[in-house]
């Protein structure tokens, strides 16, 4: 099992992030921006375009993407079933670095669900 700490990585990223957002803040207000035209319901559901975003994530071995990504499709009502069969998508797809990484998914998966209150 991955001992990767997505929870504290999503934080370290944005507190690293929080400078370069006041220096270049038409820039990351335009990523902002685009992030959310880019995720919204539409034709395609905003929670398929998060399982795209994370198989782009985890075929890119993007670490942060897999944090940010599982914790959306957490909050968007994902299952474990269309998490996995997008993990199963991204192997076929990457190989044996897209399992590696699809093994760090599964951990975050665990680690990112919320608490039953």
């Amino acid at each position: 099992m991955s001992t990767f700490d997505h929870k504290s990585l999503i934080q370290n990223l944005n507190e690293n992030l929080a400078s370069f957002r006041k220096a270049q803040p038409e820039a990351m207000a335009g990523f902002g921006a685009l992030a959310k035209a880019a995720m919204a319901d539409g034709a395609i559901s905003a929670r398929h375009k998060e399982l795209m975003a994370l198989a782009i994530g985890i075929t890119q071995r993007c670490s942060g993407c897999i944090g940010f990504h599982v914790k959306a499709l957490h909050r968007l009502g994902c299952t474990r079933a269309e998490f996995e069969e997008m993990l199963a998508v991204c192997v076929y797809m990457g190989g044996g670095p897209a399992l590696m990484y699809a093994a760090e998914a599964l951990a975050a998966w665990e680690k990112l669900a919320p608490t039953p209150v």
